[in-house]
């Protein structure tokens, strides 16, 4: 039986950015505690302030080494930054694989800074199904930017577009899968192209290419656009962070402009009701007669006596009754 918690007293410390409250409330929306339709009722007046920026792309090309430059820059222009680096799922405990790490350990110490490691627990696209709830208690705590480093899984690596304001998509010289990616759908959800270790042989050749793309990506595009910035960086000497945060102001001036920051916030709310009606359809099934019923249609359509869309009507008809 969880342990029950005093929701508003923790979310009355987190919002003064005690660290403690702000670990605590991330652990319980990880864990699906039973009280978190509480949490989301109780941080939701907190949230709206926070800009969320997702850090993507091919593995090898420096995100983490990325996000502490950023952090550095985003902490020398006053600003408070949550991170949350989501890791690949332990096979044993679940937990982050990587979340024992000694990772942008310059920055431990900052009371400005919360790093968060989180498991993707079997969940693809990059995040973890818990970071759009992670991300809003980051956002209740007063934090003025929150990064989102995915997992770097590659060309599916797509669902940080849905629950950041600005995508930054990094690329690297010398990587064979790097453009590659951006050609199979990275290129797409792109709102600024960062080429890291561009002190390498091949960046000028990166950049280039880059360039053709976006240019013939545009021919396809409506309405206002957006014309995807390219900046250079060498994030271990915290070369390019001056650049890349006057690329993020400039793309959060335009979708300010543009009316775009609240057509994407929108989108972001729809996709999380979406996901959290699927998710208690989901536990209404597994709960329908023990789960018995589910059994029993699937042996029907399995024995041909019925087909799926007909079990699946009568499996509707059941949850309504």
């Amino acid at each position: 039986m969880p342990v029950q918690v005093d929701v508003g007293e923790l979310v009355a410390r987190a919002a003064d950015g005690v660290p403690r409250a702000i670990a605590r409330l991330i652990s319980l929306v990880e864990d699906a505690h039973p009280q978190l339709r509480e949490v989301a009722a109780a941080l939701t007046p907190h949230t709206g302030r926070a800009r969320l920026v997702g850090l993507t792309g091919p593995p090898g090309v420096g995100k983490s080494t990325s996000t502490s430059m950023l952090i550095t820059a985003l902490r020398a222009a006053g600003k408070r930054v949550g991170v949350l680096a989501i890791d690949p799922s332990s096979p044993f405990s679940g937990g982050a694989l990587l979340g024992d790490r000694v990772r942008m350990s310059d920055h431990a110490t900052d009371s400005g800074v919360f790093i968060r490691s989180m498991a993707t627990r079997g969940h693809l696209g990059g995040l973890a199904w818990a970071t759009p709830q992670a991300v809003r208690v980051l956002d209740a705590a007063g934090f003025d930017v929150v990064l989102i480093e995915t997992v770097g899984v590659g060309q599916s690596e797509v669902d940080v577009v849905r629950l950041a304001d600005t995508t930054v998509v990094l690329l690297a010289p010398g990587m064979g899968d790097g453009i590659q990616a951006a050609k199979a759908g990275v290129l797409e959800i792109a709102d600024v192209f960062v080429v890291n270790k561009a002190d390498r042989e091949g960046a000028d050749a990166t950049v280039r290419e880059l360039k053709q793309m976006i240019a013939m990506g545009r021919r396809e595009m409506r309405g206002p656009s957006w014309r995807q910035p390219i900046v250079r960086t060498v994030a271990s000497r915290d070369e390019g962070a001056e650049d890349v945060l006057k690329a993020l102001d400039e793309h959060h001036d335009w979708l300010t402009a543009e009316g775009e920051l609240d057509r994407r916030r929108s989108a972001r709310a729809a996709g999380e009701i979406e996901a959290i009606a699927l998710q208690r359809l989901r536990s209404e099934l597994a709960d329908l007669r023990g789960g018995d019923r589910l059994a029993e249609l699937a042996d029907a359509v399995a024995g041909r006596e019925l087909d799926p869309y007909a079990a699946a009507e009568r499996l509707i008809d059941d949850l309504r009754t």
